[in-house]
């Protein structure tokens, strides 16, 4: 397993500067060129890991939480399916994920935010990345995937399920499906949802995208016929396993505008 020196981990203190407001021209240049070097070390981090499908979900869930169960066998059920599987690299949904692609034999990766309150990332991990800033970090975990499942969370999953949306809706990637799990969960959010639609803040097409279940069969089902039929994914054999790869190897994941 990948493992890095948390001494070597920068402070936050940067920023909480950076978001007081505007510095020194000086300060602002190197702070953006820190933000290209991480840009830069997610890229080589990441570039082989093949197509991902990106599970979001809680840091808090415990091991018996029946939605852990659950994470953990999206996992395994992905991983069976050719995709590598990408989280935050933390604990909880995230550890849950890694963990029933781990034990499938697949690939499990993470990219992890550094907090104050830092934590190990799970042991479940192939290969992790820490990143300091929130930005790089939900870039990697889009510019990889194939797919989003969101799993039960707070803030921070409820952030990357409407980037999620919001970047299809823009036609700033392509139109993965954004798998929303847990029915009951999530039923006052899709109530909302609906709000949105009925008032016409949203329109019928851009939620396109999203499917909503509580079955693991089901989130296969879906990936299988608009993340691999869709997108012309086909198996090859990489890294001593069968792995989903693109069928054109030119063909850019992002829409070109």
């Amino acid at each position: 397993m990948n493992r890095s020196n948390k001494r070597d981990l920068p402070k936050l203190t940067e920023e909480y500067s950076f978001l007081a407001g505007p510095r020194s021209r000086f300060r602002e240049l190197y702070f953006t060129l820190k933000v290209f070097w991480n840009f830069v070390r997610g890229f080589r981090t990441m570039h082989f890991i093949g197509p991902c499908v990106t599970v979001f979900g809680s840091a808090r869930t415990e091991s018996s939480d029946p939605f852990y169960q659950k994470a953990e066998q999206i996992g395994t059920a992905i991983a069976k399916m050719g995709f590598t599987v990408m989280t935050g690299g933390g604990p909880g949904i995230m550890e849950a994920a890694n963990k029933g692609a781990y034990m499938a034999g697949g690939y499990s990766v993470g990219c992890k935010i550094i907090l104050p309150t830092e934590q190990e990332p799970n042991p479940y991990l192939h290969k992790w990345i820490n990143i300091p800033y929130f930005f790089i970090r939900k870039v990697l975990l889009v510019k990889y995937s194939y797919a989003f499942i969101v799993m039960p969370g707070g803030f921070g999953t409820m952030d990357e399920f409407f980037e999620s949306l919001l970047l299809v809706q823009t036609k700033m990637i392509e139109e993965f499906p954004v798998i929303l799990f847990g029915k009951e969960y999530h039923k006052e959010l899709v109530e909302h949802i609906e709000l949105m639609k009925t008032n016409e803040m949203i329109s019928e097409g851009e939620l396109s995208s999203l499917f909503i279940t509580d079955s693991v069969e089901e989130v296969v089902e879906y990936l299988e016929t608009y993340s691999v039929k869709k997108h012309g994914l086909k198996k090859v054999f990489f890294r001593r396993k069968w792995w989903l790869w693109e069928q054109n190897h030119t063909k850019d994941k992002f829409i070109t505008k």
